[in-house]
């Protein structure tokens, strides 16, 4: 069938937005089938449910424009979560005050969250390891070593401020006695409570702000330009005299930060250290960055289109709590979602060639 021009920009068009008619349509279905899901708690819910996903998929995007696939990303979360966790306790036992046992636990956390990275990247850029295997085989020391640190048990004994930051909101109003930041007004009572409302969580706004990094790093320095070059081309990158080793090195240990990163959220929503805290979101996160517009085949992508992707799970697993659906039946519509997103990556290229 021949498509004229303007049905040849439909389809392009069609090809390129789907996701986000996909993610209105939910909201809508949502909407219409729940009760109070078009409401601003329920979308902040989405937001802080959504942020797991979003930090693992954004080092994922770095990984996925290249051609590869970090599988590591879930169990290295939660060896770090489990870091996190044991430095904070440990210091917290010599003495050290809570605010400084966070801070110094944070930045000696992403610090080692590198190194899973840096291994990776070591395997496949030099050693020439299929990211396939290399990440698998970390997947594995992840997990064992977050187990051994652990002795199987969730790292508890935590001071409450790591609650207070990691439950917290930026904004609070109460109708009467206007906003107040990062805490709620003293002294309210019951029914206030329930009239307050909080604005703008904490995890979530710390994450955006890590994540926009990142966007700019992909999409306006030489570096991100070399991350797309890599993933179009590798050998037109190396004759182009783009080093391609030491980039290749650099986008896993991002992708390892952000695993890193995601851990120390992990415990400060939930004021633990848990070695599967990362376990189910591996997948979430890959389909988070295809359904987003990136191609497992590389050169393609953008840290814009994995935040919708990750938009799109967080609305249909939050919707599918709100209408009561056990939430395993996800793993089913996101793997739906995966295949669907693939086959319209291969073939929505081809079906406008055929028009043309």
């Amino acid at each position: 069938m021949v498509l004229s021009e303007k049905g040849q920009e439909r389809l392009y068009l069609l090809g390129k937005s789907w996701i986000f008619i996909f993610l209105l349509a939910e909201a809508v279905i949502f909407s219409l089938t729940g009760i109070g899901f078009f409401s601003a708690k329920n979308f902040q819910n989405i937001l802080v449910a959504s942020t797991t996903i979003m930090l693992l998929a954004a080092g994922e995007t770095f990984v996925i424009i290249t051609g590869g696939i970090d599988l590591s990303v879930g169990f290295v979360m939660g060896l770090f979560c489990v870091i996190n966790a044991k430095i904070i306790v440990a210091l917290q036992a010599v003495g050290v005050s809570p605010l400084l046992s966070l801070i110094i636990s944070i930045a000696g956390t992403l610090l080692l969250g590198l190194l899973p990275g840096l291994l990776n990247g070591v395997l496949v850029a030099k050693l020439k390891v299929p990211p396939f295997i290399a990440t698998f085989g970390m997947y594995g020391i992840a997990y064992g070593l977050s187990e051994i640190l652990c002795n199987n048990v969730p790292i508890a004994g935590l001071p409450s401020l790591v609650g207070f930051i990691g439950n917290g909101y930026i904004l609070y109003y109460l109708p009467g006695r206007g906003f107040s930041f990062f805490a709620p007004p003293e002294g309210i009572s019951r029914a206030e409570i329930r009239a307050l409302l909080a604005l703008f969580p904490n995890v979530f706004l710390f994450s955006v702000v890590a994540v926009l990094v990142f966007a700019f790093i992909l999409s306006r320095t030489q570096f991100g330009q070399h991350v797309y070059a890599i993933g179009g081309n590798i050998d037109a990158a190396r004759r182009a005299g783009i080093p391609v080793d030491r980039d290749l090195i650099r986008v896993y240990m991002i992708s390892s930060f952000f695993a890193a990163l995601s851990g120390v959220m992990y415990t400060l929503r939930f004021v633990t250290g848990r070695a599967d805290a990362g376990s189910a979101r591996m997948l979430d996160s890959v389909v988070a960055v295809v359904i987003g517009g990136a191609s497992l085949y590389g050169g393609t992508g953008s840290m814009i289109g994995s935040i919708i992707g990750t938009l799109v799970i967080g609305v249909l697993e939050t919707g599918m709590v709100n209408l009561g659906l056990p939430t395993h039946n996800k793993y089913v519509y996101v793997g739906i979602i995966l295949v669907l997103a693939v086959l319209i990556d291969q073939f929505f290229p081809e079906m406008v060639k055929k028009g043309e």
